[in-house]
């Protein structure tokens, strides 16, 4: 998981602060060896207590010194646990931007409290295609959040469109682990192209806006605008 963190956190610039955290007693050899691998500096903790997680709270003291002293102002967080809803909140009211990295069974609250969720995916794990009912829902799900994130943005433009990078942001928004590799496309206007209810519309410069299709438009799918 860490290793797909990583990659992440390459997107978002520069990297320049890596810190794990743990409790020094039971921190896996795994987890050991991943902190090694990737150059961060362990941030281990003893627990005073039984039952309560110093590791978590020395994260957090951390991560808003770091925002607030300006050493960072992009955040990734590794972790499944809904205990940092806080923390994300409280770093994106100061201005920072906060992404996880959690499993499958990350709750709601937290991939909701984020800029944006990217769930891990065992390298182990055998991805079986879905049967056909399974398949046939998953198309009308993505199809009904593109009409629908479309027609809410499109109510508050000025001629009816949304541009295409916008509505990548607002698809995002609306549902965080949002991706349209997950719907066996390679990229959003690929999707938009197959949406029989949506329309490209595309300048001459080559900027690429969304708005709904009517009756009266051809076939193509794509617009193009002098």
């Amino acid at each position: 998981m860490l290793d797909q963190a990583m990659q992440h956190a390459s997107t978002l610039g520069r990297v320049v602060l890596r810190r794990g955290y743990g409790n020094a007693a039971s921190l896996t050899n795994k987890w050991q060896e991943a902190l090694i691998r990737h150059g961060f500096a362990p941030c281990l903790q003893f627990q005073y207590v039984g039952g309560k997680n110093t590791a978590d709270i020395a994260l957090a003291l951390d991560a808003l010194e770091m925002l607030l002293d300006g050493r960072a102002n992009q955040f990734v967080i590794v972790t499944s646990d809904s205990d940092f809803v806080g923390l994300c909140r409280k770093l994106q009211e100061r201005g920072a931007g906060v992404h996880v990295v959690g499993e499958v069974k990350t709750p709601a609250a937290l991939r909701h409290a984020c800029d944006r969720f990217h769930e891990a995916v065992p390298i182990a794990a055998k991805v079986e295609p879905p049967a056909a009912p399974v398949a046939e829902n998953v198309v009308v799900d993505w199809r009904s959040l593109l009409v629908k994130t479309v027609r809410k943005v499109a109510k508050v433009s000025q001629n009816g469109l949304v541009n295409l990078s916008e509505l990548g942001t607002q698809l995002r928004k609306a549902s965080p682990g949002f991706s349209p590799a997950a719907h066996g496309h390679t990229k959003l206007r690929t999707m938009i192209e197959a949406c029989e209810q949506l329309r490209l519309h595309q300048t001459a410069g080559g900027h690429c806006s969304v708005g709904m299709a009517s009756k009266a438009e051809p076939a193509s799918p794509i617009l193009r605008a002098v």
